[in-house]
């Protein structure tokens, strides 16, 4: 038999939108609850280096940053339990969240469950993650020291792991769709000016193949129609995010990639249901923004819940 535990505010996922909501939280002696489903830390613990967040002039490693931020959390003593989310149930004032072992009931919830790299459909894709292909560059470059790797994408985390990638990779070609890249000026001015990258523009992914282990990528140009095959020993995709945001099932508005909807507020379709960080509906995804979403909800939060209570 579940049991059952109350809660002025739960908070679903513990990366770095969470985790600063879960200190806003406890700073304001809400009693609270964060739930992750594996380890704090999100997205950032397989990104490489982070050199654009405040406070840290020299950079430091995305682990390190979660390990000072969950540090901090817990010394407001906010209570963070390893669990999953199995079904949300908004439908009463008092939300209930089903997690695998038992029920929390809670006046508001944040969702801050976060994004994960989207794939490309490509044949053999599925056949050869994590046997050749990879969205952490961080957890596998090294396994590709001076070997040529493949990537596929155009966007801040595409050239900035590409970069990464060179420090092992003795060549990267990374392709991309159009004929201008999206990252920031800067990275691009790195990547352009790196010998180990070779940038095919117009170019497309169509096809990935191996024996055991990927060996080859099938590529085709959008403008010309021309196909080709190259050798490489492994290849890394980087083409976007999707939200975390299976197990919410309906329960709030999402847009029509899945992103949850909120208001200037950051409150969702539901009334005391806050979503902030990457899982919602924002123009920016980057750890600055979700720790800013992250204070706002959680003090959207804690009006909500002075008022209802």
């Amino acid at each position: 038999m579940s049991k059952h535990v109350d809660y002025d505010l739960v908070i679903i996922g513990g990366g770095p939108a969470g985790l600063t909501a879960g200190m806003y939280a406890a700073r304001a002696r809400l009693n609270v609850i964060l739930i992750e489903k594996q380890a704090p830390g999100g997205q950032v613990l397989v990104t490489d280096w982070v050199e654009n967040y405040p406070g840290f002039p020299e950079g430091l490693t995305g682990t390190n940053l979660v390990s000072k931020m969950t540090e901090q959390a817990k010394r407001f003593e906010l209570p963070i339990e390893i669990n999953e989310v199995i079904s949300l149930d908004f439908s009463e004032p008092v939300k209930q969240i089903q997690l695998t072992d038992k029920t929390l009931r809670a006046h508001a919830v944040i969702i801050a469950t976060g994004s994960s790299p989207r794939k490309t459909g490509v044949p053999g894709e599925d056949r050869f993650f994590g046997k050749g292909i990879s969205s952490c560059a961080t957890c596998d470059a090294p396994f590709y020291k001076d070997r040529v790797v493949a990537a596929v994408g155009g966007g801040d985390t595409a050239v900035q792991e590409s970069l990464y990638l060179t420090k092992f990779a003795k060549k990267v070609y990374l392709i991309h769709r159009r004929d201008a890249l999206r990252a920031t000026k800067i990275l691009q001015e790195r990547a352009l000016a790196n010998d180990r990258i070779e940038i095919l523009w117009d170019t497309v992914l169509t096809g990935v193949d191996g024996f055991f282990n990927l060996d080859k990528v099938s590529v085709k140009n959008v403008k010309t129609g021309e196909a080709s095959a190259l050798s490489v020993d492994g290849c890394f995709i980087w083409i976007g995010m999707l939200p975390n945001t299976g197990f919410v099932n309906g329960c709030v508005d999402t847009d029509e990639n899945g992103f949850i909807v909120t208001d200037a507020a950051l409150q969702t379709s539901v009334p005391g249901v806050f979503a902030a960080g990457d899982v919602r509906n924002t123009p920016l995804r980057q750890i600055a923004t979700s720790v800013g979403d992250a204070a706002l909800a959680a003090t959207s939060a804690e009006h909500y819940v002075e008022r209802v209570k």
